[in-house]
């Protein structure tokens, strides 16, 4: 699968209100652009299959997936690459939010996305070799996401990071109730129902139901395949008691690898290669979906529907990643009843209801 897209500046300028500096959106030949598709349908039915007594939650939604406006979500994951672009505007001088994780660089951790940092006269530099570039980058923990996004809505470059979609304030920690998305966010981590949505949905209008896979399947994806696999559809990379799709050093395809196994509206990858944080909540924790290429061989299950991670998030390990969400210019910002989503969350941590680990 051919993986350059060549999004040019003005295309990003004009189809997503980005200022023109926006190198993520092109990165140049070779590597994989920050590229959206639109998720329609507005008024959805939700997915009454898996609510209240949910996998890592109880007590929890009745349903999931149902969103009442249109919105755009990430054809992939975000890069290494993309994520190095982050890092060399923004934790250059210093990193004080620990933007960087040492374990990305596979010389200290082989799960890594073997984004490397050089120090030179006390200013850092990050690289990352070609063959990684196009690997969901990992080692992400929550904030590191919502402050990508935030960077993102200042427009790139030395745009500030603890504004935005998000009001950070330099936090973090483990509280996963007290940051909210804010009014008016152009980019921004989704929330569970648009991320359930944009992979499990069928599509079409608003009672078309819900897929059990993100491959527009209720049958389990295969995980056979490797980095240039012809794809005949339904597949993903992840790991079946330690078989796995690719194996060291890698781990991880490249993004969209399987290029027949897209999500209803087009996304790749919301099954397998890594977990990717969403804005819910979990009693007092942040939600987690889409399973992982080595995630300790529990095949399938992480993949479907019917199953809610749920994490610190302040934790962000091997397996975990993300992919951004936006509005492009011209479409009002979608809504986010924060205040219900907190007092909800704050209520099941002050009733002590008990959580079933994921």
């Amino acid at each position: 699968m051919k993986k350059v897209f060549a999004v040019t500046a003005a295309l990003a300028l004009l189809g997503l209100g980005i200022a023109a500096q926006a190198d993520v959106f092109n990165l140049g030949t070779g590597f994989t652009n920050l590229e959206t598709v639109t998720v329609g349908d507005p008024g959805n039915a939700g997915d009454f299959r898996y609510g209240t007594a949910y996998q890592g939650s109880e007590g929890g939604p009745a349903s999931f997936g149902s969103v009442g406006y249109n919105y755009n979500i990430g054809k992939y994951e975000v890069t290494a690459k993309q994520y190095a672009d982050f890092l060399n505007n923004k934790a250059s001088a210093s990193d004080p939010y620990g933007l960087y994780n040492t374990s990305m660089d596979t010389a200290n951790n082989p799960n890594g996305c073997n984004i490397k940092r050089a120090s030179v006269s006390g200013n850092y530099t990050y690289t990352v070799a070609d063959d990684w570039a196009n690997r969901p980058v990992n080692y992400i923990d929550f904030w590191d996401a919502l402050r990508f996004a935030n960077w993102l809505n200042n427009g790139q470059g030395n745009g500030d990071t603890e504004t935005g979609a998000y009001t950070l304030g330099g936090y973090n920690g483990p509280d996963g109730l007290t940051i909210q998305r804010n009014a008016g966010a152009r980019w921004f981590l989704t929330n569970e129902d648009e991320w359930y949505k944009a992979a499990y949905y069928k599509g079409g209008g608003t009672d078309a139901g819900y897929w059990d896979y993100p491959t527009q399947s209720d049958t389990e994806p295969s995980n056979v395949g490797s980095d240039g696999y012809a794809d005949p559809g339904n597949h993903a990379n992840y790991e079946i008691n330690s078989n796995y799709t690719i194996g060291s050093p890698y781990y991880r395809t490249n993004v969209g690898e399987f290029e027949k196994s897209a999500s209803a509206y087009g996304t790749f990858d919301q099954g397998g290669n890594v977990f990717e944080w969403n804005e819910g909540i979990d009693g007092t924790i942040r939600v987690e979906r889409g399973g992982a290429a080595n995630d300790g061989g529990h095949s399938a299950y992480h993949l479907r529907a019917a199953y809610r991670g749920e994490n610190r998030p302040d934790n962000g390990g091997p397996i975990h990643g993300f992919r951004i969400a936006g509005v492009p210019a011209g479409w009002e910002p979608v809504p986010e009843p924060s205040s219900i989503i907190a007092l909800a969350g704050a209520l099941i941590s002050l009733l002590g209801i008990r959580r079933r680990r994921a």
